[in-house]
């Protein structure tokens, strides 16, 4: 199993599909489940492999979710007869009441190709991001006009043109929802071109790019707009900050807590769930499904 999960994930890597691989690294009898046993989890909740029962899964899923967003590595400790989920750097402890006994640690690691940087124009500016960016692990993509075809997953997208082709470019990096859009320009240039854009640019155009580090030569200026990018990326999502260290009985978004056994799950096809009265409800197993249906029955 260890062989298939690694080539596996080494397919997945090769296809640029991002997913987490989670191996065993230590199983306190009685369990299922051994040191050494993996798994790739998929951004969706996917589980192929195994590192535990359905009610093991479910945690697995929650935290590999959130190892993927922050790409951070997470030592995933679930324990029995834990009375709140805590938190510490590089760990996260959990309560499963469906185990059966024992303990189990999984090291979740996030698997993802690197992130796309779109760099508009053929300016020194644009020059020196590109190569300021790919040794610091960027994928970076040149387009010497404005016809771009920018991402939601891109890391994010600067326009460094000099006025050739920045209105187009911006326009497509705003509806695309790329997360870091920054122009290269004075700040009354730039605001003359972000009013003429045909979307709305309040707040979401980095202009003039880059932080004030007092910038003034070509790679100083790439080097402000790599520290900008840089410190935004570092930033975790606000579900990933707030879920992760989320107690009692407020789940973080997209995740659930189940009705009958308390676990936080994911929200996802690849959960268990029922809909009853309009309300839909989610599950760590199907135990926990069948239990909360004949209690609702009777």
């Amino acid at each position: 199993m260890r062989l298939e999960v690694a080539q596996r994930s080494a397919a997945l890597i090769a296809a640029g599909v991002p997913h987490v691989r989670a191996t065993v690294v230590r199983a306190e009898h009685p369990t299922s489940v051994h040191a050494g046993d993996a798994a790739v989890v998929h951004a969706d909740g996917r589980i192929e492999g195994f590192v535990g029962g359905t009610c093991a899964e479910s945690s697995v899923q929650v935290h590999a979710r959130a190892a993927l967003a922050s790409g951070e590595p997470l030592l995933l400790r679930i324990l029995p007869g834990v009375e709140a989920t805590t938190t510490e750097h590089g760990a996260v402890t959990v309560s499963n009441p469906c185990l059966s006994g024992g303990a189990v640690e999984i090291f979740l690691e996030p698997l993802a190709p690197p992130a796309r940087l779109l760099v508009v124009g053929d300016t020194p500016i644009a020059t020196a991001l590109a190569g300021f960016a790919e040794p610091l692990g960027f994928a970076v993509e040149t387009v010497a006009g404005g016809d771009v075809e920018p991402r939601s997953d891109d890391a994010g997208l600067v326009v460094a043109s000099h006025g050739r082709g920045e209105e187009a470019a911006l326009s497509a990096a705003l509806r695309a929802g790329v997360p870091y859009v920054a122009l290269v320009a004075s700040r009354r240039r730039g605001t003359e071109v972000l009013e003429s854009l045909d979307v709305d640019a309040a707040d979401r155009v980095s202009v003039p790019a880059g932080l004030d580090i007092g910038a003034r030569t070509a790679p100083e200026i790439a080097l402000s707009i790599l520290a900008e990018l840089i410190s935004l990326r570092r930033e975790p999502p606000v579900d990933v900050a707030e879920g992760v260290a989320a107690t009692g009985d407020t789940p973080e978004p997209g995740t659930a807590v189940d009705p009958v056994c308390g676990m936080t799950v994911l929200r996802s096809d690849t959960t268990i769930s029922a809909d009853v009265d309009g309300q839909t409800s989610w599950f760590c197993c199907a135990g926990c499904r069948d239990t909360y249906l004949a209690d609702r029955a009777s």
